[in-house]
């Protein structure tokens, strides 16, 4: 079997946090649609209400301290990625556009993506088409046709949610697991690839 990474992103600021919750379903479904396709999955998990501060800061300075780097290199290395968050006012949060705000805006081009929403009610579901699925084609991701919505209603059913919130869950997984296995292992970021310091320079002891 070969290996690929994904990398979920959750922006909830709860905890318990329902947002957390659907990204985890999400996760467990595609984890297992890719064993069903000969691929073993493995999960890093990035909750950005870890890295609030972290973000301000970055947008401030236009540096990552290394709690962040680190979130931001788990999502630019991975094969796939599922990015879930509250809607507010019927759009991400401002703690969710604010992360992928700080990544290199080609960072995650031709990436296959699964998007994932959650409020208290059904009427912000549309937030995933105007307001999530622009961001992700700006950054020109490859997202999954199938978004993911949930309402507090479909947790009526517990943790595991309803019939139908399973049903959803289950064909996106599908298909993010589709992209990602039809796609070669992401290569390992190269840090020399793009030297601040020429070769010259270093050679003069010049390297800083």
């Amino acid at each position: 079997m070969s290996t690929r990474t994904l990398a979920v992103v959750s922006a909830g600021l709860g905890v318990p946090s329902s947002t957390r919750l659907l990204a985890d379903r999400l996760t467990a479904a595609t984890v297992d649609a890719l064993r069903e396709r000969g691929v073993t999955a493995t999960v890093e998990v990035v909750e950005l209400r870890q890295h609030a501060r972290d973000l301000a800061d970055n947008l401030l300075t236009g540096f990552p301290d290394e709690a962040l780097r680190g979130a931001v290199d788990t999502v630019v290395g991975a094969d796939g990625l599922i990015a879930v968050t509250p809607i507010f006012s019927a759009s991400y949060s401002g703690l969710f556009k604010t992360f992928f705000d700080v990544l290199d805006k080609d960072a995650l081009t031709g990436k296959p993506v699964l998007l994932g929403a959650t409020a208290g009610t059904a009427r912000h579901s549309l937030a995933l088409e105007h307001a999530m699925r622009p961001l992700f084609a700006y950054l020109r991701a490859t997202v999954a046709p199938t978004a993911v919505f949930a309402a507090s209603e479909d947790w009526a059913g517990g943790d595991a949610g309803t019939p139908a919130l399973t049903g959803r869950v289950r064909r996106a997984a599908g298909e993010l697991a589709d992209l990602v296995a039809a796609r070669p292992p992401t290569a390992p970021a190269d840090p020399f690839a793009d030297p601040t310091t020429s070769f010259e320079d270093l050679l003069r002891g010049n390297g800083g």
